[in-house]
């Protein structure tokens, strides 16, 4: 059995920042001219991870109510929560895509619905096995991360099915 300590978990989580390109893709309205990158991340630039799980959620994860910030980079920002079997981490980007994001080298990026949106599993590269796994669901013109990671590898049975799950139960309240 491998120890995956708490302190791996920003390591591992970190590295999911290899994948990111911070070029936004441009994406038509409908009414043939293209929003720019301002316009589409005006909702996403307001949304606070930080307050958006409810206290119940969190504690129905097995996770604390008390958010630790957890910006890695001043363009992904985040929180995460702490659990004694696992941490979750939910961090925006406005610049990336879900269609950008797969173009990064990752051990899997899998196209998969959340709450009715094009998203992705992804598994960082190197990071298969570690039990880890991030959901990224589009958010107002850029990305919501959902992140897991085990204290241990089999701490959690099935890392990408549980966030999956917070994110499918979570995302509708995402910026569209």
């Amino acid at each position: 059995m491998s120890i995956f300590p708490k302190s791996a978990f920003a390591l591992t989580m970190g590295l999911s920042l290899v994948g990111l390109s911070s070029c936004a893709l441009g994406q038509d309205d409908g009414a043939g001219t293209a929003p720019t990158s301002e316009e589409k991340s005006a909702d996403l630039a307001k949304f606070d991870p930080c307050t958006f799980f409810k206290p119940e959620e969190l504690t129905s994860y097995g996770v604390s109510t008390q958010a630790e910030d957890f910006t890695l980079v001043s363009f992904q920002p985040g929180c995460a929560w702490n659990g004694k079997k696992m941490d979750i981490a939910l961090q925006k980007n406005e610049d990336e895509t879900v269609d950008s994001l797969e173009k990064g080298a990752h051990d899997e990026y899998t196209r998969i619905k959340i709450a009715g949106r094009d998203s992705a599993r992804m598994i960082v590269a190197g990071g298969e096995g570690t039990g880890g796994c991030i959901t990224v669901v589009p958010a107002g013109g850029g990305i919501v991360l959902y992140q897991l990671s085990g204290y241990m590898r089999d701490s959690v049975a099935d890392p990408c099915g549980e966030i999956e799950k917070i994110a499918e139960q979570t995302a509708s309240r995402l910026p569209e």
